[in-house]
C-alpha cells in the first residue's frame, strides 16, 4: 500500500543542530526516472553539517541527508536497473535521506549485494565512493605506484578508515593523522603505515621525518583551514594537494605563486557529485567499492547508531569529533 506520509528531517533556516526538526511529508508515486525507497538505515556525513549550517547554501526549507539504504517499493517509467523488492543503497543529490521513505532520482541508486548489510550500505556509499575517487582518480601528474607515501587527514573517520584499508590493498604507504592516540591506533589497525596525533605532534615535521625529507606524493585533506598550510609543506615537488572537505572551516584565499615556491605543486578541490554524473559512472565506481568490501579488503566500520529522533545529538557528536568510523541513523 502506498505510504501517505513519511517522517522527514527539515530545516527552515541555517544554524546549529537545534534547527533540525521532524515533520510529516506526503510521499507519492515515482515519476519517470525515479524510485520510491523505504530506508532501513541512513548515512550521516559532514556534508550534512555543511548544508545545515549554511556553509553550503541551499534553498529553504531543506530536507537533509545524502546517503541511505533500503528496499525499492516502486519504480518509475524508464528505470531498468532496479525492481520492486530490490535491496538498494545510494549517495545522491538532492538531499533528503533523513526520512522513512522518499521518492528520488534513480540514477545514483545501486542494487546492494546480499553480502552487504543495510547499515553497511548506508554507511559506505558516500564515504566509500569518496575514498574510491580519491585513491583511483585523484593522483599526482606522475601517477601513484606501490610504495609511494600519501598523507590522509582524519584517518579514523568514515572516509579515512575506508581509505586506510584500500590504500594498503593498493600498496601505498598511507600516513594517517587523527586527534587522539586511540584514533591513531584505530587508523593503524586499519592499514595506515604510519600515524600522527596532530594534537601532540607537528605533523609536517613528522611527515618529513617519516619520508626521509622527501615529502608525500599526495595529501588528502577534508579538515580544511586548520591543516591547509602545513599540508602544503608536506608535499614533494610536483605533489598534489586534494582538498575535499572543510571540517575546521573553509580554506582562506591564497596566492598561486606560493605553489611555485613550495615545489610547483598542484591543488584540486574535489566533490563526489562531479564524479557520479551518469548512471554508468556511478555503477562502475560502486562496483569497484562493492568488490573491495565483499572481498574483505575493506571493512565498513559502523560505530555509532542513533534513532532518527536523535538526529540533533548525532550532529553534535559528529561536529565535536566524538565519533569514529561511520554513523547511521535508524528510521
Amino acid at each position: 500500500m502506498t505510504p501517505t506520509t513519511s517522517r522527514t528531517v527539515v530545516i527552515d533556516q541555517p544554524g546549529g543542530p537545534e534547527q533540525m526538526h521532524i515533520v510529516q511529508v506526503p510521499v507519492g508515486e515515482p515519476g519517470p526516472g525515479e524510485v520510491r525507497i523505504r530506508h532501513h538505515a541512513i548515512g550521516l556525513n559532514f556534508i550534512d553539517v555543511y548544508q545545515r549550517s549554511g556553509l553550503y547554501p541551499l534553498p529553504l526549507p531543506l530536507r537533509l541527508g545524502m546517503e541511505g539504504a533500503g528496499v525499492i517499493e516502486a519504480v518509475g517509467e524508464g528505470v531498468s536497473h532496479l525492481r520492486v523488492g530490490d535491496r538498494a543503497a545510494y549517495a545522491s543529490q538532492p538531499p533528503g535521506s533523513y526520512c522513512d521513505v522518499r521518492v528520488m532520482p534513480a540514477m545514483n541508486v545501486c542494487r546492494l549485494p546480499d553480502a552487504i548489510s543495510f547499515e553497511e550500505g548506508a554507511a559506505m556509499m558516500l564515504k566509500g565512493l569518496t575514498a574510491q575517487y580519491l585513491l583511483k582518480h585523484c593522483k599526482p601528474v606522475e601517477g601513484l605506484q606501490s610504495g609511494d607515501f600519501v598523507l590522509f587527514h582524519a584517518a579514523a573517520g568514515g572516509v579515512g578508515l575506508i581509505a586506510c584499508q584500500w590504500a594498503r590493498a593498493l600498496g601505498l604507504q598511507l600516513i594517517g593523522t587523527a586527534g587522539s592516540d586511540a584514533k591513531c591506533e584505530l587508523a593503524r589497525a586499519n592499514g595506515a603505515a604510519h600515524v600522527i596525533n596532530y594534537n601532540t605532534e607537528d605533523f609536517a615535521a613528522r611527515v618529513k621525518e617519516i619520508t626521509g625529507g622527501k615529502g608525500v606524493r599526495v595529501v588528502y585533506d577534508s579538515v580544511g583551514k586548520d591543516t591547509w598550510d602545513k599540508s602544503l609543506d608536506c608535499l614533494a615537488p610536483f605533489g598534489l594537494m586534494v582538498t575535499f572537505g572543510n571540517a575546521s572551516g573553509p580554506v582562506p584565499p591564497f596566492a598561486p605563486a606560493m605553489l611555485a615556491a613550495k615545489g610547483s605543486l598542484y591543488v584540486t578541490r574535489q566533490t563526489l557529485f562531479n564524479h557520479i554524473t551518469s548512471r554508468e559512472r556511478t555503477q562502475a565506481m560502486a562496483d569497484d567499492l562493492f568488490a573491495a568490501v565483499t572481498s574483505g579488503q575493506v571493512k565498513i566500520h559502523v560505530e555509532q547508531r542513533y534513532p532518527l529522533e536523535q538526529v540533533q545529538q548525532a550532529h553534535r557528536d559528529l561536529e565535536a569529533r566524538r565519533t569514529t568510523g561511520s554513523t547511521v541513523l535508524m528510521p
